[in-house]
């Protein structure tokens, strides 16, 4: 089934395709590492039809992605722009831009089981989940439920590792947003 490529009607995309629709995971099918983000960005992943591309938060991220070999180039611009992964995905744990890039719980809820779906699928090869902020990192304790400890769950912070009995590990990440950015808050060196 190919579905028709949407238009959009901001000027600055108006001779562009733009996807407009829910954006699934991106990279291969066994990866040893799972990136896991909030969601598209409007003029980001929900123009380009691909997770974290052709926004500044996918510049930084697969910049350091880059850097630590895990990635083939530095640059993600579309989805056609032969970029290739190493033993990485990346996903967003709600599947459509939303609202003032802030999901909704009903918006969390729906995409929900698309996430625990291609959690699945990929669950028997991982062994680390990089969680790009607090997010993320919520929905990363939904999907690695069965294998936390005990009751207590680890809290989120940059730089926390929580390494689970299963043997995967959890590491959180400050999202590579703007703001982090142009901060200071998340540095190069850092991500």
């Amino acid at each position: 089934l190919k579905l028709p490529i949407q238009t959009h009607p901001l000027q600055a995309f108006v001779t562009e395709p733009y996807w407009g629709r829910p954006i699934t995971g991106w990279g291969p099918a066994r990866p040893r590492v799972l990136v896991l983000g909030l969601a598209p960005a409007a003029h980001g992943g929900n123009r380009t039809g691909r997770v974290f591309t052709g926004d500044r938060s996918g510049d930084q991220l697969f910049a350091a992605l880059h850097r630590a070999g895990l990635v083939n180039s530095p640059v993600s611009v579309d989805a056609a722009d032969g970029l290739a992964s190493k033993h990485i995905r990346v996903a967003a744990a709600v599947r459509c831009a939303p609202p003032a890039n802030a999901p909704t719980p009903d918006e969390r809820s729906t995409c929900e089981p698309w996430l625990d779906a291609e959690w699945r699928l990929i669950a028997p090869h991982v062994r680390v989940v990089v969680a790009l902020g607090g997010f993320a990192w919520q929905a990363a304790l939904r999907l690695l439920a069965d294998q936390l400890p005990g009751p207590a769950k680890p809290k989120f912070g940059h730089g926390v590792v929580a390494a689970l009995p299963s043997g995967v590990a959890l590491i959180g990440c400050y999202h590579p947003s703007q703001q982090n950015m142009f901060t200071g808050r998340l540095t190069p060196a850092m991500l």
